[in-house]
């Protein structure tokens, strides 16, 4: 295959450059740790969970994302309005909202 592009014309070979590994800082990869061990071992709700019980409250937002802070087990849900974002504090333990922020 190589003698066949070569016969069809000039070739430009450029350097192959590997992109580095996208690193994550160990403080967050201790945190992802932290919440699979948290949501295994039944101290937090699964995401799946706190989704189901708190993205249909949001009617006409659109979901947009989530954080959750460990060690506290705070899941913050983020959402669009009208370009405006709220964001949703849920208690893992529990699945209760603790705050809201945002229109």
């Amino acid at each position: 295959m190589l003698l066949r592009l070569l016969s069809t014309g000039p070739v430009v070979l450029l350097p192959v450059v590997a992109a580095p590994a996208l690193a994550v800082p160990a403080e967050q990869a201790h945190d992802g740790l932290a919440a699979r061990q948290a949501t295994r071992d039944g101290r937090i709700l699964p995401l799946p969970e706190i989704e189901r019980r708190v993205v249909p409250t949001m009617k006409g937002a659109q979901y947009i994302g989530v954080d959750l802070e460990m060690p506290s087990g705070v899941y913050t849900l983020k959402f669009l309005r009208d370009g405006n974002v709220i964001w949703v504090d849920v208690d893992g333990r529990t699945g209760q909202v603790i705050g809201r922020t945002g229109h």
